[in-house]
């Protein structure tokens, strides 16, 4: 089926990742980071790019591989020290989860204990309650539950107070969401944080709100945070708008080594031309659309 066409899959596996390898791109200070959503076995009726859940099932097969072929997870931060220094540190990896679903607690926090992996769970903290929130039919993990998987390891991030489009929004309000869901947190759990994760597609090209995301941040006493874009962290990258690599259920364990090992950076450049493509369609939009007034 057309749907479940996967160019992107195909060109990483059989051309991408074999001429990284030869060109050797782990000598340079990179590191790969994981970006999960669910753990989950409903597919959501998206092509395989857009889909967000991991069969549980495969989960499990992805962190074996992990363990097995000697990759250590370490968190935001030290990778950060990592990448400033220009140390290379031998399969290393960081894991996030974006959202807070509760299938990470009942599904996803075992497997990570079991090899001794941490991982950082970006939360909205208006659906993150004393009690059981669900909404539209997802469950979101409770703050006891968190301070369980703080206690464990975990590390716990920001991902808003409402999970809005920031590059609609007007300053004070992205200042809020910003500010006022690390502030949460913080009081809940009872430490400081230091992570961020960037809601929905980051919009890159848009230099307003990138400074305006990026001071929001500096203000409130972030220190890190990650992004949409696609690729693997590097020296060249903002702090606060890491790229990370998708993880979903259509990637079996051949296509995730190759995310792992730089075959799937190639896709930031048609994905940036493809937010160019609709950035210039919008502004167009807005001038026929004043011009008939």
């Amino acid at each position: 089926m057309f749907s479940k066409l996967r160019l992107d899959r195909a060109l990483s596996i059989r051309l991408v990742h074999p001429i990284s390898r030869l060109l050797n791109r782990q000598s340079r200070a990179q590191v790969p980071i994981l970006m999960y959503h669910g753990i989950s076995d409903t597919l959501e009726g998206k092509h395989p790019y857009f889909e967000t859940n991991t069969a549980p099932r495969l989960f499990a097969e992805q962190m074996r591989f992990l363990h097995e072929n000697g990759y250590r997870t370490t968190d935001l931060a030290k990778a950060l020290e990592t990448i400033k220094a220009g140390i290379q540190v031998e399969r290393q990896v960081v894991i996030t989860f974006d959202d807070g679903y509760r299938n990470f607690y009942t599904h996803a926090f075992a497997v990570l204990m079991r090899y001794g992996f941490s991982a950082t769970v970006f939360v909205v903290t208006d659906i993150t309650g004393e009690q059981r929130v669900c909404e539209e039919g997802k469950e979101y993990m409770t703050w006891g539950e968190m301070r369980e998987v703080q206690a464990h390891g975990i590390h716990i991030g920001s991902h808003t107070v409402t999970h809005p489009k920031l590059q609609t929004m007007a300053p004070a309000q992205v200042k809020y969401e910003i500010e006022r869901s690390k502030e949460i947190i913080e009081d809940k759990l009872g430490v400081p944080l230091q992570s961020f994760s960037y809601p929905y597609a980051f919009p890159e090209l848009d230099k307003r709100v990138v400074a305006l995301v990026r001071e929001a941040l500096e203000s409130s006493g972030y220190q890190n945070g990650v992004s949409t874009i696609i690729g693997t962290a590097g020296r060249q990258h903002d702090k606060f708008f890491l790229p990370r690599l998708p993880v979903n259920s259509y990637d079996d364990l051949r296509f995730f080594r190759a995310k792992l090992e730089g075959g799937y950076d190639w896709l930031h450049t048609p994905q940036r031309l493809y937010k160019n493509l609709r950035s210039r369609n919008g502004s167009v939009a807005r001038l026929a659309g004043a011009s008939s007034y």
